[in-house]
């Protein structure tokens, strides 16, 4: 049964309102003037498809969801706007932000027509009780870490590509623009599912770091609607978490051991064993040579380049492991401050993996699956440019694209209508 007017104004005023947007800052987004968003929350103007469709974009949301028999005034942005009004106040990162959400539902409406079940692909959830202080939080992640890379069946070896790795679990990602404090957020929305995104303002490095951090709130704070992870809020205790979470997910302690180890260190500078048979036993002590053991700048080097971390970050995990002292932690440092990490990193071919071309994470699925849908003559060719233009292809490229694929001029392919 279709909604009336009046209901319809009521939950795109209650929307605004979940926003924390004004009446007068929804007419500016849309480019309407104030009396007439006031005629269309009173429900005295009609709202037609395309300017409901806007509406449902700046909110976030589906346009069905405000024609749907019942509606939640709650979401992702919503949360969003009300927990983080700095961030809610920077126009491109909001629009952003939005359009990977407008992305992940269509993605999701996609594969429901081509007949994918993402409830194969369900993500994990560890509910926790809360840490009462960072050790336990520590202790948290790290245990997290150990529990999902046994589930994953990842052993002790470096991780595959995140950001695959996380789409295999039914949670979109992608890269935006942030403010230089945020290093991710984590979104849980209804339609869409669960979202991470990553500053694409940081290196790479720091990215896939970012994104471990993110999946640690995926898994274990899904009771969130919504998360901003800051610099500045690195001590409240599910950030402490999540970052012990991400160290351990990336860089697991005996994957560690077992690479360090195979650089012939390691090893404790004195061992002691007895020898035992039925007549007594034998002490037996042995020592490596002095200095043999210490981590050099080169191993550093090698094993940020392993696990596919940064420098300091495989420092700072090497350290928590006892593989070395505060004095070399210092020594390495200062070196790696100095530019000689870089330096030693290009000398072995190790350059930074970073690239001014970031690929969209959603592209190549979103693509393939909307093809296979047209194909199947699911979507029409208008709806087709539709979609492929959300994602940086022109009306030129699709129809290339179409050619080469051989559906371009095809009978039995739906118009543009």
């Amino acid at each position: 049964m279709p909604i009336t007017r009046h209901k319809l104004a009521e939950r795109i005023r209650a929307a605004r309102e979940a926003c924390g947007l004004t009446q007068k800052e929804l007419a500016e987004h849309l480019g309407f003037s104030r009396p007439t968003v006031v005629q269309i929350e009173a429900g005295n103007r009609a709202v037609s498809s395309i300017e409901l469709d806007k509406i449902a974009y700046l909110f976030g949301r589906d346009i069905r969801e405000f024609i749907a028999e019942s509606f939640d005034e709650e979401d992702a942005l919503a949360v969003l706007f009300r927990a983080q009004p700095a961030v809610a106040e920077q126009l491109v990162v909001m629009e952003k932000l939005r359009e990977c959400l407008a992305i992940g539902r269509e993605l999701t409406n996609l594969e429901q027509i081509v007949g994918i079940d993402r409830s194969q692909a369900a993500t994990a959830s560890y509910p926790l009780p809360p840490a009462g202080t960072r050790w336990q939080a520590i202790q948290q992640g790290e245990r997290l870490a150990d529990e999902e890379r046994r589930r994953l069946d990842l052993g002790n070896a470096p991780l595959p590509p995140l950001i695959e790795l996380l789409e295999s679990q039914g949670v979109r990602t992608g890269v935006v623009d942030l403010p230089e404090d945020i290093s991710g957020l984590t979104l849980s929305d209804r339609k869409g599912g669960l979202f991470v995104f990553a500053n694409r303002a940081h290196h790479s490095l720091r990215r896939r770091f970012s994104i471990a951090h993110e999946y640690a709130h995926v898994i274990a704070d899904r009771d969130r609607i919504g998360i901003v992870s800051r610099a500045s809020e690195r001590d409240d205790l599910i950030e402490v978490r999540s970052n012990a979470f991400a160290a351990a997910f990336l860089m697991p302690e005996e994957g560690v051991r077992q690479f360090v180890s195979g650089l012939g260190k390691g090893r404790p500078s004195r061992s002691r064993a007895e020898v035992f048979d039925e007549a007594g036993s034998l002490d037996v002590e042995g020592r490596t040579e002095p200095g043999s053991q210490s981590i050099q700048l080169y191993d550093l080097v090698q094993a940020a380049h392993h696990f596919g971390v940064s420098r300091p970050m495989a420092l700072f995990r090497l350290r928590n492991l006892r593989l070395v002292s505060d004095a070399e932690f210092n020594a390495l440092k200062v070196l790696d401050e100095k530019g000689a990490g870089r330096e030693m990193a290009k000398a072995m071919g190790l350059d930074d993996p970073d690239s001014p071309e970031i690929r969209n994470e959603f592209r190549h699925r979103f693509l393939g699956l909307a093809l296979e849908a047209y194909r199947r003559d699911e979507i029409s060719r208008g709806k087709l440019k539709e979609l492929v233009l959300m994602v940086g292809l022109s009306a030129n490229e699709i129809d290339s694209l179409l050619e080469h694929v051989g559906l371009a001029d095809d009978p039995g392919k739906r118009s543009e209508t």
